[in-house]
């Protein structure tokens, strides 16, 4: 009989092994698996080797303790619009929680008020630097008090931090802004960003993860097929356009017009509230002719503040046919254009590659986190080439990262210098990108002769960097938020880029001491007026906008003393003088020493939130009891209103497909988030490591069990 020890041994080592083996293995597991966990997280520095779409939680967020509903009542007086957020945060769970919540406002808005209601107590905000508010917030939340901030992370994205809110308690914070109204072709419309949508962060320059900015713009996205959409906004619009308006539409949300007194309407949701999922816009036009030029004026601290709305001339003769022109398209086909954005996306690029003349020439460029051109450099657009180009905008479809900036290059690049045809270059994208500055410096150096038109697609767009790519560039911006709209929208806007109005726009003040802003000048456009902003001492005298039409020159004389009241227009004149120095700066014309403190100076002397200032509201009374655990809340967005979930932060991607298009091509692979680099060769020979690891342990586990 075998006396000897070992069977009993191996049995009595097999649970040694096996917990040896099963910690191994889950270590291997927990490593290779890590890359795309942290992915959908926080995306860990050592795995960005380019850019991410970055998130702070999990891509399937769910609700936070603390809840929001958003109230906004809108008063729009002439050209002006004064709005007030009331923003109710209820604490639901059992802690005391700080809140932090993203939200967008108009890009041109001045955010200059701002209010913390605490049961009966209201507490009255200040506007100080940046930092120095931050410091008065931070040290307020570690002694138990209460506290607001609102910051200015972009001039259209803004955060509000609230401290100290109790278990079951509900804190309103009212925040109130000054934002001008647009015109174009005769209809005036005002929109209401609701949703800050996700952005995507290119690395640094030397590759690295531009870890600051992504913490600086990302929050956490609900997924909306496992959470219902929250913070629902209730809008009241009290209109007094000072004229009698007519036509007046919103677009992208049901709504009940009430007459009011005289001209006045009031507008409101046909539902009570509605998800912050999409943006909101009001439509009208003037019962009566439009006058060529409006001019109002309002009175602050021994100055006069002014806003002067010129209309272009309008056609007196029969136009000739358009001149031949250099097209460039480039169109957005990463992550974020997924859905309704795409379909739109595609559609506007058909329509306008079948608007172009045989003495045309065009190219397409396509970008996600690569980029292709068409065409190795512009070429008539010859029935043929116009049909290829159709075919490939059928076969696109969103996938990857949102790198604009080489598309921006590319597009930029002009071979033929001295060529006569005008060169417009249009975008076609949602600009869901955190590196607008490095765009914006760009373009300004190296736009040349090219004149740059940005169609923001979807329900979100990012409309600042849309705006002010329009302005650098000379341009125009168009909004196409819903599908119907392509083909109206579309037609407009190709329409005005036959026929620029005036070029070579100057103005310039005349027996007075007027200054005005904006100091660079874009071309005009038949529809488009000139919005122009001045500030003036004792003298009013004239203003004279001159500039070429037709290849002849041609000037306007206007009397200011004849303006009428206005509200408001001081804090946009503010605003306006603050995003001229932000483009000297990014051309380099100013330092950014000088630039902070200018801007600093003028967030101060116009109480307002800028990229130097913040508005923060404190209690003097301690809340929080000694010792009770303060739990920080970042409330999470809903999705935009048509974007795909899962093809931003994982699962299948959809290809491409109106009906009647070309195939798609290769089916896409799913991914975890649109990236420029994946890990997943280092993920695969990290795991196989592991196992030989594991396997390697296991064996001499059992060897040393055997000697």
């Amino acid at each position: 009989m075998n006396s000897s020890p070992f069977p009993t041994q191996r049995r009595s080592g097999s649970p040694l092994i096996g917990a040896v083996s099963l910690l191994l293995i889950s270590i291997m597991l927990v490593l290779s698996l890590a890359p795309a966990v942290s992915a959908r997280q926080a995306a860990p520095a050592d795995d960005i080797t380019s850019g991410v779409l970055v998130l702070k939680t999990r891509s399937g967020a769910t609700p936070a303790a603390v809840q929001l509903g958003t109230d906004m009542d809108v008063t729009i007086t002439g050209q002006t619009a004064r709005v007030k957020v009331v923003q109710a945060f209820r604490n639901t769970g059992r802690d005391w929680a700080e809140a932090t919540y993203f939200y967008p406002l108009p890009e041109d808005g001045a955010v200059d008020s701002l209010k913390m209601v605490i049961g009966q107590r209201v507490i009255i905000g200040r506007i100080n630097r940046r930092e120095a508010a931050r410091q008065i917030y931070e040290q307020a939340k570690a002694e138990g008090r209460g506290a607001g901030l609102v910051e200015q992370q972009r001039p259209n994205m803004f955060t509000n931090r609230v401290a100290n809110i109790g278990p079951g308690e509900t804190v309103l914070i009212e925040i109130e802004y000054q934002a001008p109204v647009r015109r174009v072709s005769g209809e005036y419309s005002f929109r209401l960003p609701l949703v800050v949508g996700p952005r995507y962060v290119p690395a640094t320059a030397g590759g690295a993860p531009d870890v600051a900015t992504a913490r600086a713009v990302g929050a956490p996205v609900l997924d909306p097929r496992r959470h219902a959409p929250t913070n629902p906004v209730s809008i009241t619009v009290h209109l007094n356009p000072g004229f009698t308006p007519t036509g007046v539409v919103s677009p992208y949300h049901p709504i009940r017009i009430a007459n009011g007194k005289g001209a006045e309407r009031t507008i409101s949701l046909t539902q009570t509230t509605v998800p912050a999922d999409r943006d909101f816009e009001l439509r009208w036009r003037s019962a009566q002719t439009d006058p060529s030029v409006s001019l109002f004026r309002e009175r602050l601290r021994n100055q006069d503040y002014l806003m002067a709305v010129i209309e272009p001339p309008a056609a007196g003769r029969r136009r000739a046919a358009p001149s031949p022109r250099e097209l460039i398209f480039v169109i957005d086909n990463s992550g974020s254009m997924s859905g309704d954005s795409m379909d739109q996306a595609r559609e506007s690029l058909k329509l306008a590659l079948r608007s172009l003349t045989p003495a045309d020439r065009f190219n397409v460029i396509r970008f996600d986190d690569s980029l292709t051109e068409l065409f190795d450099q512009p070429v008539s657009a010859t029935p043929d080439q116009v049909n290829l180009a159709l075919r490939f905008a059928g076969q696109l479809a969103a996938q990857g990262g949102t790198e604009m900036l080489p598309a921006l290059r590319a597009a930029l690049v002009d071979d033929t210098p001295s060529d006569r045809r005008v060169r417009q270059v249009i975008f076609l994208t949602d600009g869901s990108i955190s590196n607008e500055d490095d765009m914006l410096r760009v373009l300004g150096a190296d736009r040349g002769r090219s004149r740059v038109f940005m169609v923001g697609i979807g329900s979100a767009p990012n409309s600042f960097l849309m705006s002010r790519m329009a302005e650098v560039g000379r341009g125009t911006y168009t909004h196409i938020g819903d599908t119907r709209e392509v083909i109206a929208r579309m037609s407009a806007l190709l329409d005005r880029l036959t026929r620029p109005v005036v070029t070579d726009l100057r103005v310039y003040g005349q027996g007075g001491d007027a200054e005005f802003t904006p100091v660079d000048l874009p071309d005009l456009y038949e529809g488009e007026p000139l919005v122009v902003l001045g500030r003036s001492g004792a003298r009013l005298g004239r203003m004279t906008v001159s500039g070429m039409l037709d290849g002849r020159p041609w000037t306007r004389r206007i009397d200011l003393s004849q303006a009428v009241d206005g509200q408001g227009i001081g804090k946009l004149w503010g605003k306006r003088r603050i995003t001229d120095i932000e483009v000297a700066n990014r051309l380099g014309q100013t330092t950014d020493e000088a630039a902070a403190e200018a801007i600093a100076q003028l967030g101060l002397d116009f109480s307002i939130v800028t990229r130097e200032t913040s508005l923060v509201a404190v209690d003097t009374t301690p809340r929080r009891p000694e010792g009770a655990r303060l739990t920080e809340e970042e409330l999470p967005l809903n999705l935009p209103k048509g974007w795909d979930f899962d093809a931003l932060f994982g699962g299948p991607v959809a290809t491409a497909g109106a009906a009647g298009d070309a195939a798609a091509g290769d089916p896409l692979e799913p991914f975890d988030l649109p990236q420029t680099a994946t890990t997943w060769e280092r993920t695969l020979w990290s795991g196989l490591g592991l196992m030989m690891i594991a396997g390697l342990g296991l064996w001499i586990v059992r060897r040393r069990r055997l000697v």
